[in-house]
């Protein structure tokens, strides 16, 4: 009976030893490759961008480009007479169909970001399509610009881990917005957007998404000058983010 329960004391122990190897190795293993193909937020530089640096006295504004060329040019008038440069997101797509529209933004001076190369739902696409639409639409832009661009901002602020993972593999920050003008909605006027834009608060690094839309060249101005009578200048996301 006593060798029995001795026998018994002994293979309970070593199950606890085995069962701690176990563990230890599984922790060794787990830290040694928390960084490969696993989604790990802390060690990317591209966590999305909502808002910049709330002490600035900028507010940027970004327009998302995948259609809309007929309101382009007055888009562009307005912020050449205004003397703003913004940030323009645009899909490779749009930019390989219409590439004398966009060569006409970048002539203005404005800052180029990517839309990715088709308006699709990035957070529905694994890491390698991620990639791929990313990589394609730097690709035609650097074709016309001779640059690389560095910001990205997701089609309709869709995006999963492997979104970020592929822009922070390839040298981006991922924008997103603190206030959305909603300018596609059926209703927004120029008078919905100038209030929904003014009546939003934290102005100061706050990142304003419109759209190439009628009624969004039409209240352009109007917010231009409501910010600069605030003490706001209207500029791009590069100069929130610095």
């Amino acid at each position: 009976m006593i060798f029995l329960i001795k026998k018994k004391h002994a293979i309970i122990a070593l199950v606890v030893v085995v069962l701690i190897l176990v563990g230890i190795f599984a922790l060794v293993f787990i830290n040694n490759n928390s960084d490969k193909g696993v989604f790990n937020a802390n060690n990317l530089s591209s966590k999305p961008i909502q808002q910049g640096n709330t002490d600035s006295n900028y507010i940027a504004f970004t327009c998302n480009v995948d259609w809309g060329n007929e309101v382009i040019p007055e888009i562009l008038e307005t912020l050449k007479q205004k003397g703003v440069k913004i940030t323009f997101f645009v899909t490779g797509r749009w930019v390989k169909e219409f590439p004398d529209i966009f060569q006409l933004i970048v002539d203005e001076g404005h800052e180029i970001g990517s839309h990715g190369y088709q308006h699709l739902d990035y957070a529905t696409l694994s890491l390698d399509k991620n990639i791929e639409q990313i990589q394609k639409s730097e690709d035609v832009i650097k074709n016309i610009t001779g640059e690389k661009p560095t910001l990205f901002a997701p089609p309709s602020g869709s995006y999963n881990e492997h979104t970020l993972t592929a822009a922070d593999k390839l040298g981006y920050k991922t924008i997103l917005w603190t206030i959305d003008t909603i300018d596609w909605r059926q209703g927004s006027t120029k008078e919905v957007i100038v209030d929904r834009v003014l009546n939003k608060p934290n102005h100061n690094g706050a990142i304003v998404l419109m759209h190439p839309m009628p009624a969004t060249a039409k209240a352009l101005p109007v917010l231009i000058d409501e910010f600069k009578q605030k003490g706001l200048e209207v500029g791009r996301v590069s100069d929130i983010v610095k």
